[in-house]
């Protein structure tokens, strides 16, 4: 699973100015979910950027959802966004 999430990190560093970046993997907190799905993960996104500081908070996380909207529809289930300066 690790291999994926550096290709989730590649994939917005390449389209967003990030000063750090930390993808937490929390997938295994949520086994006892009635929906938990062993494909699907639940991530949470530690963002320190000052673009992203710089926009709205509601457009900076449409812009991360649209940079990872396949994989949403593939192997995201939940999708956790913390952005600071």
């Amino acid at each position: 699973m690790m291999n994926y999430i550096e290709e989730i990190e590649t994939k917005l560093k390449k389209h967003i100015k990030l000063e750090h970046l930390e993808i937490v993997d929390n997938s295994d907190k949520h086994k006892t979910h009635k929906f938990y799905s062993p494909g699907k993960l639940h991530l949470h996104l530690k963002i320190k950027s000052l673009y992203l500081k710089s926009i709205s908070r509601i457009n900076a996380q449409k812009l991360i959802m649209n940079i990872l909207k396949d994989e949403l529809k593939n192997k995201i289930h939940a999708l956790q966004i913390s952005i600071e300066k």
